[in-house]
């Protein structure tokens, strides 16, 4: 099976240092327990209101915008409390690398994992993984 999987990125290359939603870019793979395919980069085109912590309107924009990309798996190392309402759109992870290189690998490696939280419908939780 593949799942469409969203990175939280400025560069491409790592993870933002800031919450899943305030990324510039979202880089977009295709995954498989064989191979992870690049796909696109959506820019961040939600708005946000710089005086609201854990804005609604802003939740929304992003799980629009990566809904429309067939997403099902977000990644990033941070999430702000809106985790709370993306998670029951998409499977979050939370990665301990910088590097979305590595962590395409690790999700490969624990995709059984990952599908299994997917089914779980809106009752799923965020999965913590780490490369090793």
């Amino acid at each position: 099976m593949k799942i469409i999987t969203a990175f939280a990125t400025d560069d491409g290359k790592s993870f933002i240092k800031r919450h899943f939603g305030d990324a510039y870019y979202y880089d977009i793979y295709e995954i498989s327990a064989s191979e992870a395919k690049f796909i696109k980069r959506i820019k961040n085109t939600t708005d946000e209101d710089q005086d609201i912590h854990a804005d609604t309107k802003k939740a929304k924009g992003v799980t629009v915008l990566l809904k429309n990309e067939n997403v099902k798996v977000v990644v990033s190392k941070i999430y702000g409390p809106n985790i709370k309402r993306i998670r029951k759109i998409f499977v979050c992870i939370l990665m301990n690398n910088k590097k979305i290189s590595y962590s395409t690998k690790t999700i490969r490696k624990n995709i059984d994992i990952i599908i299994n939280e997917w089914e779980k419908g809106e009752s799923r939780s965020y999965i913590n993984l780490k490369y090793k």
